[in-house]
């Protein structure tokens, strides 16, 4: 709540002005009560002072709620939306620098969960619960005020229940953060199983898993609904609770009334508005018990954001005069005794890694399928930390590098290509190139082959690539991708099956352009096809995680080991194949 608080400090006249119009509308029910009073006292006087002006104060009443009701409404709702305005902005730069680990090890529609639906929680106890809270309290105390005004006597019979109401209020609290912290995690499950079927659409047609799908889902969303049955219950109960104790304080006054016991002395007109009062007290009092489930559940969602919020971000090094100055690296590489482990209990992807590479120099790293490859590139811009050993470039390890200046250095071509919802051009000079000119992005997507493909549209580079580069081919977007590390023109250069989804013609024309990339430049490629990296300076073949040979292509044919084992597997499949 203190740090939900604190959020809101910057919107305090806004809230001063909300409270100071729900003290208003507090005041216009008890003027309900004085109004029902005075026409009582019209009707046993048979007139009065009070009469002609008695119907204007009554409209006068419904117009200042009203007015009052809106400016409440208004300002709180206002201060709700900006403060999960912040929480989802906030939600969003953390998630752009937690680091890479601690992301993957997330379900994706889990963080979209904490982001969209618990910050919207959050959002509701801001400002319904804030107004029910606020408003109600004050309508109660001043109703209250005026049953005390009118009869204490009465008064403290009523009052008999209140330990009792807010006694069945903290029962039913926990209650409530116990089945709303349930629907939370639920609702992450929930979007997970739509987000996994969304994206793997395709399998589950050709494959006939729409059936399996659908009862995962209706697992998931009847868990749903059941919990958030229980938590209907128990606030349809608590409203149940609340009245039937309220309907004791009035059976209680009906009896006492009865036996003449406390009303003597007591006017007719103050024990009318006496009733009235406390009949307009069980409103206020229904809302309050029912806000609880709305602030419990609010709660939870804000212990869930500011969970993520107070997660671990990416550790940086110090800057240094060069790298302000945005010195560029020569290239120089440096593996020593690196190991890696996804799961600590788990088996090491990488294990005492030791290697060095030349500036300028081409290596290739290959391996069957789960050997490390892929990892070990992934240390270079410090995606994953290493769990033991250390990394260099230019001799400085990785950890003193300020990140931003680490990462300038490095362009990155991988197999999964990622674009996002704009235009070509805005793809290939994208972040920290959206400055470069319009003839640099032409030249860098002419040389990766792009305006192949680019020039038959209407609309150019400026042509709109869709949601994930939807409205391109695998090969057009890996052009693509090329394109935007050719325009980075960064000393380090990662390839990563950079030329998988090619057709042999678009792969003949791109590997030119990589070529021309590669001179000059520290170059890691990564390939299954290891007719792509015959012509690389050295090969370091990978097996479950260590190195197990390093050196040119036609010196490890000749020693018969790992790699030309892999290279006579990968022939011999190949012209079965034709």
């Amino acid at each position: 709540m203190r740090r939900l608080g604190s959020l809101a400090v910057p919107y305090w006249r806004g809230f001063l002005l909300a409270v100071l119009a729900m003290a208003v509308f507090a005041l216009t029910e008890i003027g309900f009560a004085i109004a029902v009073e005075r026409l009582t006292g019209l009707l046993v006087n048979e007139g009065g002072p009070w009469a002609r002006w008695l119907p204007v104060g009554v409209l006068g009443l419904f117009l200042i709620r009203g007015v009052s009701g809106f400016v409440s409404a208004h300002q709180l709702g206002r201060i709700g939306r900006s403060v999960v305005g912040q929480l989802r902005a906030m939600l969003f730069e953390r998630f752009l620098h937690m680091p890479v680990r601690a992301v993957e090890k997330r379900p994706r529609a889990q963080l979209l969960s904490r982001m969209l639906y618990d910050a919207e929680q959050v959002a509701d106890a801001a400002s319904t619960v804030i107004t029910t809270i606020v408003r109600d309290s004050l309508t109660v105390l001043g109703l209250v005020a005026y049953m005390v005004y009118a009869s204490a006597g009465l008064s403290a019979v009523v009052l008999v229940v209140a330990p009792l109401i807010a006694l069945t209020a903290r029962v039913l609290s926990r209650h409530f953060r116990r089945y709303s912290s349930r629907i939370q995690e639920n609702m992450g499950e929930v979007s997970r199983i739509t987000d996994e079927a969304l994206r793997g659409l395709r399998i589950i047609k050709v494959f006939g898993g729409a059936r399996r799908e659908s009862e995962r889902f209706a697992r998931a969303n009847e868990s749903n609904k059941r919990l958030h049955l229980k938590l209907i219950m128990a606030r349809a109960g608590g409203d149940g609770v609340t009245m039937l104790l309220a309907a004791v304080g009035v059976a209680s006054v009906a009896w006492f009334v009865a036996q003449y016991s406390v009303t003597d002395g007591l006017e007719v007109e103050k024990f009318t508005g006496f009733m009235a009062a406390m009949l307009l007290l069980m409103t206020p009092l229904k809302h309050l018990t029912n806000v609880n489930a709305s602030l419990q559940r609010g709660l939870a969602a804000a212990e869930s954001v500011f969970g993520l919020l107070d997660s671990a971000v990416e550790s940086d090094g110090a800057a240094t005069l060069a790298e302000r100055a945005g010195e560029r690296a020569r290239g120089e590489l440096e593996f020593v005794r690196v190991s890696f482990s996804y799961d600590r209990e788990g088996a090491a992807a990488l294990r005492d890694v030791t290697l060095g590479i030349e500036p300028g120099e081409r290596v290739a790293i290959v391996g069957r399928s789960g050997s490390g490859k892929s990892t070990l590139v992934s240390l270079i811009p410090r995606f994953f930390e290493p769990d033991a050993g250390e990394l260099r470039l230019d001799g400085r390890p990785l950890n003193d590098w300020q990140l931003p200046a680490l990462r300038a250095q490095i362009a990155l071509v991988t197999q999964d290509v990622i674009l996002f919802n704009d235009t070509l051009a805005n793809n290939i000079a994208y972040g920290s190139l959206s400055g470069a000119d319009a003839g640099a992005v032409e030249a860098a997507a002419r040389a990766a082959h792009v305006m192949e493909f680019v020039e038959s549209r209407r609309d150019g580079l400026d042509a709109l690539v869709g949601e994930g580069g939807l409205s391109l081919s695998g090969g057009e977007r890996q052009r693509v991708a090329i394109a935007r590390a050719l325009l980075k023109d960064a000393p380090v250069l990662i390839l990563d099956e950079a030329t998988s989804a090619l057709d042999s013609r678009s792969e003949r024309h791109v590997q030119e352009a990589l070529d021309r990339l590669m001179r000059g430049r520290t170059t890691l490629v990564i390939a299954h096809r290891l007719s792509t990296v015959e012509h690389a300076d050295r090969i370091v073949v990978l097996e479950r995680g260590r190195i197990v040979e390093v050196g040119p292509h036609a010196e490890l044919l000749a020693r018969g080991g790992h790699y030309a084992s892999l290279h006579r597997l990968q022939f011999r499949n190949s012209g079965n194949a034709g």
